[in-house]
């Protein structure tokens, strides 16, 4: 384990830092709703804020668990001044994909160094990413139309 120690709380922090930018996102992102569906988008916005702050304190929760320090940086903000619901959405969708992505990495390197608590851990989180990914491919999609946008 220690000869990848380094490398999963690196992977751990950069996990820290977007979800803490997504925390902002979402949280931007709902102030921003305007329209006859603000009530239910805003609410699911909030909720997708809250559950990054989640995410957020599990990884803190797992470096601190190693013995190490959190980050106290946060991930990449984007503000493209696009505030249309579907814009949104698209740019939600490539933030969690790109979330996706910090998750798989770390599930490689814990598996490497056979962490088992790290490595559920990674899955447990993959599979909630994935999921939203594939509510906010629904969202995307218009009313009548099956096939998946992602």
């Amino acid at each position: 384990m220690s000869s990848y120690k380094a490398e999963i709380v690196q992977k751990l922090n950069a996990i820290l830092e977007h979800e803490l930018a997504g925390v902002v996102r979402y949280t931007h992102y709902s102030f921003m709703v305007f329209g006859h569906s603000r009530i239910p988008i805003v609410s699911w916005l909030r909720s997708a804020a809250t559950e990054t702050l989640t995410h957020a304190h599990e990884a803190g929760e797992m470096i601190t668990h190693l013995g190490e320090h959190p980050s106290i940086g946060i991930g990449e903000l984007l503000e493209t001044s696009k505030h249309d619901i579907d814009d949104i959405l698209v740019e939600s969708l490539e933030f969690e994909k790109s979330g996706v992505k910090f998750y798989y990495d770390l599930l490689e390197v814990a598996e490497k160094a056979q962490m088992i608590l790290i490595e559920e851990y990674a899955r447990r989180l993959i599979a909630e990413e994935e999921s939203h990914i594939g509510d906010i491919d629904k969202m995307l999609r218009k009313p009548g139309d099956i096939a998946s946008v992602v």
